[in-house]
């Protein structure tokens, strides 16, 4: 009997952890966030690169370092996976 009541215990929390935020949420109106921080992230992160401009950047790594078979194949999943 109480393992029931203590896993009842425990959903009952858990339900009321991600009740909470919405009940927050829709009370009241929310602070304005500083746009200029953000603003700021987003000039010094460098663009996305393409998939087709990762593969050429990857494959010309690969080909200064002479890898060939296996060793390429695993060196341009890692490479991709980085960038």
């Amino acid at each position: 009997m109480k393992t029931l009541i203590g896993r009842l215990a425990a959903v009952a929390a858990f339900a009321m952890l991600f009740s909470i935020p919405a009940a927050v949420a829709t009370e009241g109106e929310r602070p304005a966030a500083p746009k200029a921080p953000a603003i700021a992230k987003e000039a010094e992160k460098p663009q996305e690169m393409t998939q087709q401009e990762r593969m050429k950047m990857c494959n010309q790594q690969a080909a200064k370092k002479s890898l060939k078979g296996d060793e390429r194949r695993a060196f341009m999943s890692a490479c991709l996976r980085r960038h």
